[in-house]
């Protein structure tokens, strides 16, 4: 490649990476503003499909996504480290204060110039996050700094089965690592192949065979590329709406 390849090169990287605020120590800048003040753990779940945060294991600190980092639910249980630019609004931001927030819901678009409209990143953060990093009495948007990092659970990834009679479906959280489910594949004691699901919705994963009354299995890959099997993580008494924890096996 002759120089003038290699500048344009340069050049087109440099645009991109400024079009999406990226920088120079890995940080990407964004907005951020929360929604709520007495949020109950049943309203904080969202888009994703956990209902309740704490029982998928995420706590209080959890975030709506905009679209360009929703990504149709992809991001779903992703964890995000998250900064309030101090530099740019003393006023609001508390100097050198961060969190860590777990993607659950989708901040969705609006006719109307949105701060979630694409392509903007964009954190509908809950309210308990907001002011670990801002000023309480902010009603508005404050300027972030945030970077994907990976997940810290407590105990094994969480099955909670789902569906209707021949319909199986399983909502997969308390992910640690990466967070965010790629790929599920499942396989029951009455067969020898594995089953790829396809996602129905944020983080419910269906399947196309009836698997009632068997011992459920589950190959799971995040986004991160990383693949974890877990074996018979589901007993053939198994029913809808029950939950099933890989007991302590874990992505880190």
């Amino acid at each position: 490649m002759d120089m003038k390849g290699t500048y344009l090169v340069t050049v087109i990287l440099l645009v991109s990476t400024l079009s999406v605020g990226m920088c120079s120590n890995g940080w990407i800048r964004a907005h951020a503003t929360y929604y709520g003040v007495n949020d109950s753990p049943a309203s904080l779940g969202g888009a994703c499909g956990y209902d309740n945060p704490y029982h998928a294991g995420f706590g209080a600190h959890t975030a709506a996504l905009s679209g360009e980092l929703f990504r149709s639910g992809e991001s779903c249980g992703g964890c995000y480290q998250v900064r309030c630019d101090f530099p740019a609004d003393p006023k609001w931001c508390l100097r050198g204060a961060a969190v860590t927030v777990t993607a659950t819901n989708f901040c969705p678009t609006n006719n109307n110039n949105g701060w979630c409209n694409l392509p903007r990143h964009h954190f509908d953060m809950s309210s308990p996050a907001f002011f670990r990093i801002a000023r309480r009495g902010n009603e508005g948007i404050v300027p972030v700094f945030y970077r994907r990092v990976g997940c810290k659970r407590r105990g094994g990834v969480r099955f909670t089965m789902r569906g209707q009679g021949n319909f199986n479906m399983v909502m997969i959280s308390n992910v640690g690592g990466g967070g965010s489910v790629r790929s599920v594949a499942v396989r029951g004691s009455k067969g020898k192949t594995w089953l790829q699901m396809t996602r129905n919705w944020g983080a419910n994963w269906q399947s196309s065979g009836d698997l009632r009354g068997q011992r459920l299995s589950f190959k799971v890959t995040l986004t991160d590329s990383k693949t974890q099997t877990f074996l018979n993580v589901v007993p053939s008494s198994w029913w809808f709406g029950q939950t099933f924890s890989s007991r302590g096996r874990q992505f880190v």
